[in-house]
């Protein structure tokens, strides 16, 4: 049985499921160099995707659309071709008398001229699918929680069991947009429009906000202005939630509620702001699920999955492991819509044979384009990983692509640029030339068997979704990787991994004794990894760029400045 599951809107991916495995999952933004959270405007992508996989869209048992805004159903206008076609789909959320598993079936999806029927599961099923099927506890039969929390919608909670999900209710009255709204009223990407919009905000926003300090006082404004306006028996509150399932009166009132906020705090600075915002809703989200669990209580383990946007907070993540009140939390290396795609076939999945556990791996991407026209700037040669980890020791970044692409937003050592630690001048050097703001991370990837030895907790965290802290006695050693508020977050790889960064970081432990390394994304500013080579070394960030074993070693030294090298794009 194939199933080809298909995200169209932002982040658009298309996905493969063929027998309960993930054959391959290609998102948009990492073809061509293409623009962060590209959707797929034409059909097209479908077949490419299939082609490169010896498929053709006739091989497919099943096609399944996420869904997406709507109350009833949703609808796409995409190309076919040339062929103007529109598509109807599930809405965004679940219709309660329906359940999470009613489908919209449609029959007008064509590809390559021909015409495919297709279902369409509302887009938090995709969510709840993704999250659970991918989990540990899919694996071993045992339920689970699921907070599903994206920008538009409130965070929903779900019970899962491999014979099905049920919603159990919503925690509290608060978009997941809400963190980068009030990104736009504080701090360095405040903006004077409520209608201009950066979906990259958020991420941002959480390292920011080391900058500042938790103010009480600021937190205990943002609770009371939470109760007027969307939690109490206020008519504010009253007209908020009448609105609720609207997406743009939500949008709406969390303006409303940071102008609020903006005229009360004005001596504040807006570092202490944001973090005190940050740790109001994280105080908020523990409580009101510490709350849930108790009215929801279910024998045998407790599990947790989170997805959703909001699901790549590391801190809010971090905080809900440490609360002691689940046995085990999962996070899906995409839980925001980068794994929608997925979400969609295992949502068919589901329908078929229950909540079962798929098998995949995160490096299910695509995989590296050739590049064959060499530059005459650089020079290939053939390079073992212990020269490669030589080059690292000498403090010289290289852009590290291996095998396909991983899943998801994080570079997780197939499309990474990785570097030393143990100068407190790499991570300057590294935001550099990724324009990136001086204030920004950057993340270690780490052996694993030596993780507790560096970070706090150090538990095995292999897709870069959780906090640690960095041991005292380990700052002076690997600096670069030390956030302002002593944190990292953290990549763990077993050293027995089949990859080839696992291969490095044993040879580089072997030359320096340090078995981390610094890693970031391999990309243009604004854009999706790097699909070959030859991007790479047109971008022309650093000096070195090691590809399937090839070593590509600039020869001519370019006077660009990062930022006109971007312009050349």
């Amino acid at each position: 049985m194939r199933i080809c599951g298909i995200k169209l809107t932002h982040d658009g991916a298309i996905a493969l499921v063929e027998d309960g495995r993930l054959v391959f999952c290609v998102e948009q933004e990492k073809r061509d160099n293409n623009p962060r959270y590209q959707s797929i405007d034409n059909l097209d992508a479908v077949v490419v995707a299939l082609a490169e996989h010896g498929l053709d869209p006739q091989d497919v048992d099943q096609f399944v659309i996420d869904g997406w805004d709507g109350e009833v159903e949703s609808q796409f206008q995409v190309l076919s071709g040339a062929t103007p076609i529109t598509l109807k789909g599930a809405p965004y959320v679940e219709r309660h008398a329906e359940g999470l598993l009613t489908s919209r079936d449609g029959s007008s999806l064509m590809l390559d001229g021909r015409v495919f029927p297709y279902r369409s599961y509302p887009h938090v099923t995709g969510h709840v699918a993704s999250a659970y099927c991918t989990s540990p506890f899919a694996k071993t039969g045992q339920p689970a929680f699921c907070l599903v929390w994206d920008g538009s919608i409130l965070p929903r909670l779900y019970y899962v069991e491999p014979g099905g999900a049920r919603f159990l209710e919503c925690l509290f009255p608060i978009i997941g947009h809400a963190y980068a709204v009030a990104g736009h009223h504080f701090g360095p990407y405040k903006r004077a429009s409520r209608t201009s919009w950066d979906l990259g905000v958020a991420g941002k926003l959480m390292a920011y906000i080391a900058l500042g300090s938790v103010d009480e006082d600021t937190v205990a404004l943002f609770k009371e202005l939470y109760e007027e306006r969307f939690a109490a028996d206020t008519e504010h509150a009253r007209r908020y939630r009448a609105e609720i399932n609207s997406a743009e009166s939500s949008l709406e009132a969390m303006h409303d509620f940071f102008d609020a906020s903006a005229l009360r705090l004005k001596a504040k600075l807006p570092e202490d702001v944001l973090a005190s915002f940050h740790s109001f809703l994280e105080r908020l989200l523990v409580r009101e699920i510490a709350v849930a669990l108790q009215r929801h209580s279910r024998p045998g383990p407790r599990n947790l999955c989170i997805a959703g946007g909001c699901g790549l907070n590391i801190k809010w993540n971090s905080a809900l492991r440490a609360t002691g009140l689940f046995d085990d939390v999962w996070v899906p290396p995409f839980p925001n819509d980068s794994g929608s795609a997925i979400g969609a076939a295992c949502s068919a999945m589901a329908a078929e044979k229950g909540f079962v556990a798929l098998q995949w791996s995160v490096y299910s991407g695509p995989a590296l384009a050739p590049s064959s026209n060499a530059s005459s700037e650089w020079d290939a040669a053939p390079c073992s990983m212990r020269e490669l980890a030589t080059i690292l020791a000498s403090k010289k970044p290289v852009v590290f692509l291996a095998g396909r692409a991983e899943l998801g937003p994080r570079a997780l050592g197939g499309r990474s640029i990785l570097a030393a630690a143990t100068s407190a001048g790499m991570k300057d050097h590294l935001n550099d030339i990724k324009l990136r703001e001086v204030f920004r991370p950057v993340a270690p990837i780490c052996l694993e068997d030596r993780a507790p030895e560096i970070f706090s907790p150090g538990t095995p965290d292999p897709y870069m979704l959780f906090d640690h802290q960095i041991r005292a006695e380990w700052w002076d050693k690997i600096p670069a990787v030390l956030h302002l508020d002593g944190s990292a977050r953290l990549q763990t790889i077993p050293r027995t991994s089949q990859h080839k960064v696992a291969e490095l970081l044993v040879e580089y432990e072997k030359l320096t004794g340090i078995p981390l390394l610094c890693n970031t994304s391999a990309n243009h500013h604004g854009r999706g990894f790097f699909p070959d080579a030859a991007a790479a070394y047109q971008w022309g960030g650093v000096e070195h760029v090691w590809c399937d074993g090839l070593l590509w070693t600039k020869t001519v030294v370019s006077e660009r400045s990062p930022a006109e090298r971007l312009l050349s794009v």
